[in-house]
């Protein structure tokens, strides 16, 4: 979802890290799925990326599996 995202706003990964003051190597873990973002990192995430409501009940859904 967060890969999906970013590529729509046309943000490279540094970028997405500059903007969320998020490290570059976290957001690649996490667009990957090898890292679950912390609370405070996905609020960062949805924020900037401006990520639907819908979208982020399927991902929480997703997670819980």
């Amino acid at each position: 979802m967060f890969k999906r995202y970013r590529k729509l706003r046309n943000y490279t990964q540094e970028q997405l890290a500059d903007l969320t003051g998020l490290d570059l190597r976290t957001i690649q873990r996490i667009e990957n799925y090898y890292k679950t973002p912390t609370m405070e990192s996905f609020k960062k995430l949805v924020k900037i990326l401006k990520i639907e409501d819908k979208d982020i009940l399927d991902y929480i859904k997703k997670e819980d599996k």
